[in-house]
């Protein structure tokens, strides 16, 4: 059997993969206090190969195991919650962490570890390398319509 993710990340660790903005459906499972099983339809706020932060308005505490179906696929992982938002409001942010990476639950291909937003490939990237500057045409090859 793998060996259990730490409850509590060092802040200054690089991190393990990157972070993807989606809105994925999930549902999240667990045991209640009588151990009756209970679950609550939500969504992700971001996902990574290793877990997700989610939107959960059930009363969870750090270290507590979960169980994250896909809505979409039906697929099931086992999870632990590593982090709970201080906010107060009817949903919580909640970081969870799968027990094992887990790339494909998401069914989205991530970016490579050196990606970052100021990668040319990246949209919104205003700078430009010097290679799509030279592949530019020059205004002395423009063609002029008579």
């Amino acid at each position: 059997m793998g060996s259990i993710p730490p409850a509590i990340s060092d802040n200054n660790a690089p991190r393990r993969s990157q972070r993807v903005i989606v809105k994925a459906s999930v549902i999240v499972l667990t045991q209640g206090a009588d151990d009756k099983p209970i679950s609550e339809e939500t969504r992700t706020v971001t996902v990574n190969a290793h877990g997700a932060m989610i939107l959960l308005g059930l009363k969870v505490s750090i270290g507590q195991l979960l169980t994250l179906r896909n809505s979409r696929t039906a697929e099931e992982v086992a999870c632990r919650v590593v982090y709970v938002s201080p906010h107060e409001s009817e949903k919580r942010q909640v970081g969870v962490d799968f027990m094992k990476p887990c790339p494909r639950f998401w069914r989205i291909s991530f970016p490579p570890r050196d990606w970052t937003t100021q990668s040319p490939e990246a949209k919104g990237n205003t700078k430009q390398t010097r290679l799509q500057k030279d592949s530019r045409p020059k205004k002395r090859d423009r063609f002029r319509l008579n």
